[in-house]
């Protein structure tokens, strides 16, 4: 007969290779937020709660919540969890791992008899990503009150559905949505909890499995930067007349380096990103001066004085192209995420139980952006750790180590029975 341990090791692997089965597209994992392929992952966890002896529901943004109940449920909870979508040909572990560690987590304390003072709840969210909407947190945001029609009205990047109409489809009332009403209380919990992989290199270059993260990036944001001037033939027009927007562009991002690089070396937090920039494949041509060009712009820091005097430069730099250059930038709409910082005690709790278990404890800040941030925005005293994952993430490549993983999934389960208790 196996033992509890190992009966828990299997149902992980289980998991991800049935999540990976009905996600694969192909090429990697494509779990789009508010679709039926995302419910379809909430359905599988929910399945395995319930086998697990755990109690479940379903929230008024259509997220999953699975309950191991507390001698004193009248008491704010003990939350963990993290997102199921993906980006478009993403991994299998971004999100996911911190799902099945909190579902791993209570089912152990559950088996185990373990009757805690507050409940201890998993909440598998909705919507994380950002890649098909623009803006990330769009289930926690909304669970928090945190989105408007403006939100609402963000057009998917491969068709023309809104983000409210997909979320109506799901269920979602998307008035109190609009409303900027939260559809939970904030009060309800007594800390969040949330376990991912680590999407950057600092784990494996520091050979430890896991960490506790202190901090996490805000961000600001632009879908898309338009650059207009004017197109005309590439041998007709001579320099000084010419309203060029990929050399407007390709101008404006070299300065941008420059300021990047100035502020780093004074110190500052700073990650700077223009992941999509084109001209238009319906207009450009070899022989064809460019009269539009779009581009992201993605700015990302600690510190949010940082974030606004970079982007400060961003609109100077713009300004003086354009004059130089007779072209035109417009930005569109900002988006924003504010950096957030973990809860102090929680990140002492969770680095003693590291040590506790023999690991090294080194925390370190988080790059990208996590639900956890939302939480911490909204009042909720969160933590967050770190398994460490080869090759990065939001591609088919990652490689999280189930042994690795099972390091994390332990300081998860200390973490949430020590708080419960």
């Amino acid at each position: 007969m196996l033992s509890l341990e190992a009966e828990l090791d299997g149902l992980a692997g289980r998991l991800f290779g049935a999540l990976r089965e009905m996600s694969f597209d192909g090429v990697g994992i494509t779990r789009e937020c508010f679709t039926d392929t995302e419910t379809a992952a909430l359905r599988l966890i929910e399945a395995e709660a319930r086998r697990l002896g755990l109690e479940t529901e379903w929230d008024a943004g259509a997220n999953l919540w699975a309950t191991l109940p507390g001698r004193e449920p009248e008491l704010p909870a003990i939350a963990c969890g993290s997102h199921l979508d993906s980006v478009p040909q993403g991994g299998n572990f971004d999100g996911a791992a911190g799902v099945i560690a909190g579902l791993l987590a209570l089912g152990r304390l559950k088996a185990e008899g373990f009757a805690p003072r507050r409940s201890l709840r998993l909440l598998a969210l909705r919507g994380e990503e950002s890649a098909f909407y623009g803006q990330a947190y769009l289930g926690s945001s909304a669970l928090f009150g945190r989105l408007g029609p403006a939100d609402l009205a963000a057009v998917n990047v491969a068709r023309p559905q809104s983000l409210g109409e997909a979320m109506a489809a799901t269920g979602i009332d998307t008035g109190r949505v609009a409303r900027g009403e939260a559809l939970i209380d904030p009060a309800g919990l007594a800390a969040w909890l949330e376990l991912h992989i680590e999407q950057g290199p600092v784990l494996v270059a520091r050979r430890m499995p896991a960490a506790v993260v202190t901090g996490i990036r805000g961000n600001l944001r632009h879908r898309a930067v338009e650059c207009l001037g004017e197109a005309g033939h590439s041998g007709a027009v001579p320099r000084w007349l010419r309203h060029d927007t990929v050399f407007a562009v390709a101008e404006l991002i070299t300065r941008l380096d420059r300021h990047w690089r100035t502020l780093l070396e004074r110190g500052r937090d700073l990650v700077v990103t223009a992941g999509i920039l084109g001209t238009d494949p319906a207009e450009h041509a070899l022989a064809r001066i460019p009269g539009r060009v779009t581009f992201s712009l993605d700015i990302r820091s600690q510190s949010r004085e940082t974030l606004e005097a970079f982007y400060d430069l961003f609109l100077s730099e713009c300004a003086g192209i354009a004059e130089e250059r007779g072209v035109r930038f417009d930005p569109g709409r900002r988006l924003e995420a504010a950096p957030a910082r973990m809860d102090e005690a929680l990140v002492g709790l969770l680095r003693e139980e590291l040590r506790g278990m023999g690991q090294p404890d080194e925390p370190i800040p988080s790059g990208a952006g996590h639900d956890a941030a939302v939480f911490a925005q909204a009042g909720v005293p969160s933590a967050m750790i770190f398994v460490r994952n080869a090759n990065g993430s939001h591609n088919p490549r990652e490689a999280m180590e189930m042994e690795d993983f099972h390091v994390g999934a332990e300081l998860l389960r200390r973490g949430l029975a020590r708080l419960a208790a």
